[in-house]
This record gives structure tokens, C-alpha cells and sequence, in this order.
């Protein structure tokens, strides 16, 4: 039996191959999912090793990106696993995507899906059902807030106008940008995505509320309708005016 799935404790490991003492003389990145598990989880429980239920954890679910998926009684169920260890997993998983998510600063306008993309995907893309997001924008397409508008299945996600829009129209906002994920990974839209996006359209430019874009995120990757020129030009005076801020002639 090798010294790294021994069940005697870490500590009493040569100190070139205890997880901690490894990630301090050589980065994080030279350790395994369980190691660096194993560092967040402290101490193991009897007759194994931390690392042996790092190992132990991520056999069970799967894998680091379903870890990210298990709630805190998920976790529980786990053996050497109790809430305080569960906590410290999601304590540790949530400071990781906050700090991937790259911030939307309240007065900066949003130009480019990258943007949408870089700041929803951290937590979006590993999500096992679809959510539909709305971003209110202000004049300036500067982001107001963002509300959730759905959860649907991990197949299709319902989104009504009239939801969509009633927070928009509270905020006096100016323009949205909707975004959701495909648990599937890949973000090519659906014929209910583009359907979706063409009524949610339609009801904006009723509403005087410009549709910028629809961004899709995947594993990785994204789909961005505007990118594609899969939005309409708003046609309505009451969207024209929303999108120049001029009357229309």
C-alpha cells in the first residue's frame, strides 16, 4: 500500500508529501482533487486519512464538478463527513466561483456577451436544471439588477412575459438582457430558445423595453443571439425611442 492511501494520518507522512506542505512549497496546481480536498477538510476520520476521504467524497459524486452540485445534506450522507466539514466543502466551492466571476460594476455598460458570459458562467454553467435570468439596464445599458425569472427541468425552462418584464417595468429599465444556462454543455439554442427570445422581443417593444441580447452559456462556451444577428431591429416608436433616446422622425 502506497503512503498516499495509507489510513495512518498525514501528519506522520514525509513532509514532501503531505498536501499542505506540497501546496506551500509548490502551488496548488501540482495537487489532485483529493489532496487538495483533503487540505479544506483538515483532518480525515478513524482508520483514514484526510486524503483517503477527499477520495472517498469525490468517488461518490462523481467527480470536483458534481461536488460543486451537492447540497450540505447530500454531503451529510457521506461517511467522515458531518455539517461542519460540508460547510467548509461549500465554503470553500462558493469562494472559488466568486472568484471567477468577473463583476458587472453598477455604472459600467455592458457592450459585449463576454461580459454577460464571464460574470454568470462561474455559477451557471454546472447548474443541473436550466434558469432563465433577466439583466435590467439602465439608459446607459448599465445593469440596474438581475432578477431570476425561471427554473425549469433539465430540458426546457418556462418563461412568461409577463414575469419577465413586471420587474423590468418596476425599475424603469431601459433594456434587458436575458441569459440562461444548458446543463448539457452545449449552447447551441433550441427552436424554444429562438421562439422564446422572438416573443420576449415582441413584448418588449411593446413595452417600450429594447431586447439587446439572449446569451446561452455552456461548458465553457457561450451563444450570444445579438452576436449572431438573431435579434430583430426594434420597430415599434415606443422601442426606438427606449433604444435611441430620440423620438422617432
Amino acid at each position: 500500500m502506497s503512503q498516499h492511501s495509507s489510513p495512518q494520518s498525514i501528519a506522520r507522512w514525509p513532509e514532501g508529501e503531505r498536501p499542505r506542505e506540497r501546496l506551500l512549497a509548490e502551488g496548488a496546481d501540482v495537487l489532485s482533487d483529493a489532496h487538495l480536498l483533503a487540505i479544506v477538510l483538515r483532518v480525515g476520520r478513524q482508520s483514514k486519512s484526510a486524503v483517503d476521504v477527499g477520495r472517498e467524497v469525490l468517488e461518490q459524486v462523481n467527480g470536483v464538478q458534481e461536488l460543486a452540485n451537492r447540497s450540505v445534506q447530500e454531503l451529510c450522507v457521506i461517511p467522515g463527513i458531518g455539517p461542519a466539514k460540508a460547510a467548509q466543502i461549500k465554503a470553500a466551492i462558493e469562494l472559488g466561483k466568486r472568484a471567477l466571476k468577473v463583476p458587472l460594476e453598477p455604472k459600467r455598460a455592458i457592450t459585449t456577451s463576454r461580459m454577460v458570459y464571464e460574470h454568470f458562467a462561474p455559477e451557471m454553467r454546472d447548474m443541473k436544471k436550466e434558469e432563465c435570468r433577466v439583466i435590467l439596464l439602465d439608459a446607459k445599458h448599465a445593469m440596474i439588477r438581475w432578477d431570476t425569472v425561471s427554473q425549469g427541468t433539465l430540458t426546457s425552462s418556462l418563461v412568461h412575459p409577463r414575469e419577465v418584464f413586471n420587474g423590468a417595468v418596476r425599475a424603469s429599465a431601459a433594456a434587458v438582457i436575458f441569459v440562461h444556462n444548458h446543463p448539457s454543455g452545449d449552447p447551441t439554442p433550441s427552436r424554444e430558445d429562438r421562439a422564446l427570445t422572438a416573443r420576449l422581443q415582441a413584448a418588449g417593444e411593446i413595452l417600450g423595453i429594447q431586447v439587446l441580447d439572449h446569451v446561452i452559456i455552456g461548458d465553457g462556451r457561450h451563444v450570444s443571439f445579438a452576436d449572431e444577428g438573431w435579434l430583430t431591429v426594434p420597430a415599434s416608436p415606443q422601442a426606438m425611442k427606449a433604444a435611441t433616446g430620440r423620438r422617432p422622425r
